[in-house]
């Protein structure tokens, strides 16, 4: 069955130096290995894979989920504001506040951001998983 394997995020890009630009030096990720036109970054419990595709940027859902303890939401949140990355905002159904790109709904904080394609990323911590 397929729930018995690693699964691994796909990002497709149409410019591999601008996305590595943007993954290597925007968001600190090192590549934990390149395969043919592409590169994976790792992660604390496995990656995800950017590689060029004439169809990049034509997802506009979350393509990859960061889950953050909540004791580094914030930090994590300032450093990629401090390395120019721009929150993004938009409107949900429910009761959800957003101060200054995040979003917090009482239960849970999240922010959302894009890379140069469009893909978008976000960062989220529920407080009820304050250990991850």
């Amino acid at each position: 069955m397929l729930s018995d394997h690693a699964s691994m995020p796909v990002l497709a890009v149409t410019d591999m130096e601008r996305a590595r630009a943007f993954y290597e030096g925007t968001l600190s990720f090192t590549s934990a290995g390149e395969v043919p036109d592409g590169v994976v970054y790792g992660t604390s419990n496995g990656g995800f894979l950017v590689y060029p595709s004439a169809y990049a940027g034509t997802n506009r859902a979350t393509a990859i989920s960061f889950q953050l303890p909540t004791d580094a939401f914030d930090a994590e949140v300032d450093a990629l504001r401090a390395a120019g990355v721009e929150l993004q905002t938009f409107d949900l159904p429910g009761d959800v506040t957003w101060t200054d790109g995040v979003l917090s709904d009482g239960e849970m904080r999240a922010a959302w951001f894009a890379d140069p394609d469009g893909n978008v990323l976000n960062v989220e911590t529920h407080p009820a998983d304050a250990a991850g």
